[in-house]
Parts: structure tokens; C-alpha cells; sequence
């Protein structure tokens, strides 16, 4: 039964990886693709770095097995925050 269930889920996640490919296909076709706002990822990357942390934190202090579980958090925050400060020059006023 579980083995159907995973077989099931992979293949909605790759009928939706090629309908989402697709689409960006078309879209960079026509010339109808945006760049992206990088003041977003930059607003995005503080706010998940202190969720992160604070996350890791409390997990930490409880003893929880849940300590991994902010690691990707912070460093999705890093990662965007980086984005963001490296392309400040393209940031969109919103």
C-alpha cells in the first residue's frame, strides 16, 4: 500500500514538473518572462532567519528531535538574503 502511495505522489510531482516547464517554455517563447524581484528574497531571507533560529533554538533547549528541522529555514534565509543583497541594484520599487 505505502509502495503505490510513493509511486502515486512521484508521478502527480513530475506531471506537475512538466506542466510548470511547459508553461516558463512558453512563457520565455512569447518573451513574456519577468526578472525577478530581488527585493522580495531579500525580505524573505529576513524573515526566515530569525524563524530559523528561533526554531533551532527552542528545539535545542526542549530537546526535541526538531533541531534539524530550523536548519533549512536559516539557511533558506541566508540563501535569499544573499540573493537579495546581490542584485541590489535590480530591486523593484513596490
Amino acid at each position: 500500500m505505502t509502495v503505490w502511495l510513493l509511486i502515486s505522489a512521484m508521478g502527480i510531482l513530475v506531471a506537475l514538473g512538466l506542466l510548470v516547464a511547459l508553461v516558463v517554455w512558453r512563457k520565455r517563447k512569447a518573451g513574456m518572462v519577468e526578472e525577478p524581484n530581488y527585493r522580495a528574497f531579500f525580505i524573505m531571507g529576513i524573515a526566515f532567519i530569525p524563524v530559523g533560529f528561533i526554531w533551532m533554538t527552542i528545539a535545542f533547549s526542549i530537546n526535541a528531535s526538531l533541531f534539524p528541522t530550523g536548519l533549512p529555514l536559516l539557511s533558506l534565509g541566508i540563501i535569499y538574503l544573499s540573493i537579495g543583497l546581490g542584485n541590489r541594484d535590480k530591486w523593484k520599487k513596490s
